[in-house]
């Protein structure tokens, strides 16, 4: 027995020691958007900017606002009320008509075939006429010189496709705890410093912010592509690489920010849809994620205080190396690298997070989204 945990948690260490560390150090290689000069004027081409919103009146206001003051010459901004029932379609149309360049489209049905959001984002491209389109959602706040940095990074790097790391605000000590375990464990599930390396298979969207060429999106399909994907953003990161175009992932921290569903029920509620859905609704696949949460990022803390002899050594390198590898992630995201210490309270509040997600779409046998319900055999026959 002893020499079986022993060899078990070798083999955790050995994670840590090659993966993790190599995870660790291409995230600290990513670019940082506060590093690229804002694009000259002559060096800016049309973009259309793009979101999607449904009943977003508290939000919205204030998301607009920071849109409409974005200093970039050559802007179009698409706003696509998705069958709102609250004020969000009166706060567009209000915009819309003291701006020039916020154009507001109004979804009344939903298409058999579509989910809200990827209609929605579809009809906004085809009201478009930018060079580069931004997908974005309807609760981000950009800072005025966000797209000129982010044009100049794309040059640079010859990218087709772009997504960013931007700040979340957080409301409390839950929020922050379960938002930094999300980014730490982000980085491990992409590795994201490969995602710009063509012979990789890494892929990342993030929904806050994603650019890509006209061209390279109208030969991916578009958004029928992804009609029945709740995860959408990712995988229209996934198609860009399938597809061999050039992606990259950068840091963005306070130029892109988003306020994404505050408290911890809201973080609950808010992810019950996701979790499944990015598992591939496969629950041998949830059982998998489940297991190696647990593993690599609970077990080495208890390795660590009941273990002995060489156990106690392999579960303090794993630890060290998470710790200084959330810590890496907690001083990017703005807050104390202290939150490290939760790194295991983490682990297991996302572990019930995904487990309540699977259990409460295999019981319903599909989701409800944006006021409509999606059988599962429609999600996993339209998924990427």
């Amino acid at each position: 027995m002893h020499l079986f945990a022993t060899v078990f948690f070798g083999l955790i260490a050995i994670f840590w020691l090659t993966y993790g560390l190599k995870v660790a150090y291409g995230a600290s290689r990513l670019p940082w958007l506060k590093k690229c000069a804002p694009a000259a004027d002559a060096e800016c081409p049309g973009i259309s900017l793009i979101f999607a919103a449904r009943d977003e009146q508290q939000k919205l206001p204030g998301a607009l606002a920071t849109l409409i003051a974005i200093d970039y010459p050559r802007l179009e901004i698409i706003a696509v009320d998705d069958r709102s029932t609250d004020a969000t379609p009166r706060i567009l149309d209000q915009f819309a008509a003291t701006h020039d360049r916020l154009k507001a489209v109004h979804v009344r049905e939903l298409p058999p075939g579509w989910l809200g959001k990827p209609h929605a984002l579809q009809r906004a491209y085809e009201a478009s006429t930018g060079e580069y389109l931004v997908f974005t959602d309807a609760d981000v706040k950009f800072q005025p010189d966000a797209l000129r940095r982010v044009i100049t990074l794309v040059r640079e790097r010859n990218l087709d496709h772009l997504t960013l790391f931007g700040d979340v605000e957080r409301s409390n000590f839950w929020d922050t705890l379960l938002l930094t375990f999300f980014g730490m464990g982000f980085q491990l599930a992409t590795d994201s410093y490969q995602v710009s390396n063509p012979n990789s298979r890494a892929y990342a969207g993030i929904g806050a912010f994603q650019i890509l060429k006209r061209s390279a999106y109208e030969s991916l399909g578009t958004h029928r592509r992804l009609a029945m994907e709740v995860v959408d953003d990712m995988k229209l990161g996934k198609l860009v690489k399938r597809a061999r175009f050039r992606s990259g992932i950068a840091v963005a921290q306070g130029a892109v920010s988003v306020e994404w569903h505050l408290g911890m029920s809201n973080l609950v509620r808010g992810l019950e849809k996701n979790f499944f859905a990015a598992a591939q609704y496969n629950p041998f696949l949830v059982s998998g994620h489940i297991l190696s949460l647990l593993i690599f990022n609970v077990l080495p803390f208890a390795g660590l205080i009941l273990g002995h002899g060489w156990v106690r050594i392999f579960s303090a390198i794993a630890v060290l190396i998470a710790l200084g590898f959330h810590a890496g992630v907690d001083i990017v995201m703005r807050v104390s690298p202290l939150y490290c210490l939760t790194l295991p309270l983490g682990a297991v509040l996302f572990a019930f997070i995904l487990f309540r997600s699977t259990v409460v779409t295999l019981r319903q046998r599909g989701i409800f989204w944006r006021g409509t319900f999606y059988s599962l055999d429609e999600l996993r026959g339209g998924s990427v």
